[in-house]
């Protein structure tokens, strides 16, 4: 085995060789939106309209990985033109809106993809999740979801929804798969989690 890029062993370092090894052999990622894009909040204004806040920082995560080969699905269980806007400017164009069987939806992404639900990986944080966390092969979560739901993940980000958490499963996907490296320049020095 080659020697990670310091970022990816940087990314690397607090996590299991199990959750390294499941992460390795995702070929398609899917995340839920409401508390893991989101951090779950829902403004509504005076004329009835909806509105949420994305964090930068994961939707270029998700650009990283679309441009790693990686597929990015999005999968909630409610619809609005918000996400379709987001997903619009990010590129994806996996977006699955309304499903209410997850597990379902996720089966029906592998095969029309070719793959098993052990390439798989979900993100989640409620209990319309947790079946399509026990299914996968790599299961995330964030840390203000249910108990009962984070431990059913393989992994569980420090940030929360809306706040990095999906950017921190983005990275460790990449760096699991030693394709992190390749976003940083030639000339980029990392020390000690420091880019100059």
């Amino acid at each position: 085995m080659t020697t990670p890029h310091p970022a990816e062993a940087l990314v690397l370092a607090k996590v299991t060789p199990a959750v390294i090894e499941r992460a390795r052999q995702v070929r398609l990622m899917a995340f839920d939106v409401d508390g893991v894009l989101t951090d779950g909040s829902l403004w509504y204004g005076e004329n009835g309209e909806t509105m949420k806040r994305f964090n930068a920082l994961d939707g270029h995560g998700l650009r990283l990985l679309g441009e790693s080969g990686i597929i990015v699905a999005l999968i909630t269980g409610r619809e609005g033109p918000i996400l379709a806007r987001r997903t619009g400017e990010l590129g994806i164009s996996l977006v699955l809106q309304g499903v209410r069987d997850k597990p379902q939806a996720l089966s029906s992404l592998a095969s029309e993809h070719g793959y098993g639900l052990e390439q798989v990986g979900f993100m989640g944080d409620d209990i319309l999740d947790l079946a399509a966390l026990q299914r996968v092969g790599f299961s995330a979560s964030v840390p203000s979801a249910p108990p009962y739901v984070s431990q059913a993940a393989h992994w569980v980000a420090s940030r929360e929804g809306g706040h990095g958490a999906v950017r921190e499963c983005t990275d460790l996907i990449l760096a699991a798969q030693g394709r992190l490296s390749a976003f940083f320049a030639p000339n980029a020095v990392i020390l000690s989690g420091v880019t100059q």
